[in-house]
C-alpha cells in the first residue's frame, strides 16, 4: 500500500493576486498541482477580472475554490497590521466573501471554504476577538463554508464554537516558532527557499505529525490542509507523496 493510499491531505495555494497591469504569481503553472485555490478578493490583492479568470481556471482543473479575504491594504499586500475593530473585520469579510460568491455563481462554480490572508490571519491566530469576528462572518454568509485556519490557533477554536467545519492548516514553506506560530516575515529565514527543505518539512507534518521549530524543538501539528507556494515545491511534494 502506498503512502497516498494511507494518508490524504489537501494542498491549498493563495492565488488571484494579480490586479490591473500587475502580474503576481504563477497560477496557471501551479493550479494542476493543488486541490484547493484561495482566491484573493480585492482588498489586499486581486481584482474582479482576475477573480473571474482564476475561478474559471480552478473549475477547469477540478480544484476547490475558496475566498481569501484580508485587510484593506493593497499597498502593503495585506501584510501590515491594521487597528481594525472586530466589527470592521466582520463587515470586511462579509463584503469580500460575498464578492467571490457572486463571481463563482457567474461561472457556475461552488465556493467551499474561507481562509483569511496575511497579517489578519496571523493576528486572528492569537486574538480571540478577531477570530470570533471572522467565524461569525463566515457563518452568517454561508454556514456550509469550511473555515481554514492555523493548526492550534484561536481561528480553529472560534470556528468550532460557531458550529463551522474547520480545516487545520500547516505551511510547507514557512519557518515555525516554538509556540507553534509562524516566524514573522521580517526576520531572516522566515520563508524556506530550498525545495528539498520544503518537501522534508511537508512530509514530516503530514506523515509524522510534527514540524521542527527554529529552536530545534519538534512541535506537534495536525494537517488537514497544507499551504504551499511555487510550482517546484508543489510538484516535488506530489512526487514524494505519491
Amino acid at each position: 500500500m502506498s503512502l497516498a493510499q494511507r494518508i490524504q491531505v489537501d494542498l491549498n495555494c493563495d492565488m488571484a493576486e494579480s490586479f490591473g497591469p500587475y502580474t503576481l504569481g504563477h497560477d496557471e503553472l501551479i493550479m494542476p498541482h493543488i486541490t484547493s485555490a484561495n482566491i484573493a478578493c480585492g482588498f489586499h490583492a486581486g481584482d474582479p477580472s482576475v477573480m473571474r479568470k482564476t475561478v474559471a481556471l480552478a473549475k477547469a482543473h477540478g480544484v476547490r475554490v475558496g475566498a481569501h479575504p484580508g485587510y484593506p491594504d493593497l499597498a502593503g499586500f495585506g501584510r501590515r497590521q491594521m487597528g481594525l475593530t472586530p466589527h470592521e473585520i466582520y463587515d470586511g469579510l462579509v463584503y469580500q466573501i460575498g464578492a467571490l460568491l457572486g463571481v463563482a455563481r457567474s461561472q457556475n462554480a461552488e465556493v467551499t471554504h474561507v481562509k483569511v490572508h496575511g497579517a489578519l490571519y496571523n493576528a486572528a491566530a492569537v486574538d480571540e476577538r478577531l477570530a470570533t469576528a471572522i467565524a461569525r462572518a463566515i457563518r452568517d454568509v454561508d454556514s456550509a463554508l469550511w473555515l481554514v485556519g492555523m493548526c492550534g490557533s484561536e481561528i480553529i477554536e472560534a470556528g468550532l464554537t460557531a458550529g463551522l467545519r474547520v480545516a487545520r492548516e500547516v505551511f510547507a514553506d514557512r519557518a515555525y516558532q516554538a509556540d507553534g506560530t509562524l516566524v514573522p516575515r521580517n526576520l531572516p529565514g522566515a520563508v524556506h527557499t530550498d525545495v528539498s527543505l520544503v518537501v522534508r518539512q511537508a512530509l514530516d507534518m503530514v506523515t509524522k505529525g510534527f514540524v521542527t521549530a527554529v529552536s530545534g524543538e519538534r512541535i506537534p501539528v495536525s494537517a488537514d490542509t497544507m499551504c504551499t507556494r511555487g510550482r517546484a515545491a508543489c510538484s516535488s511534494f506530489c512526487e514524494h507523496y505519491a
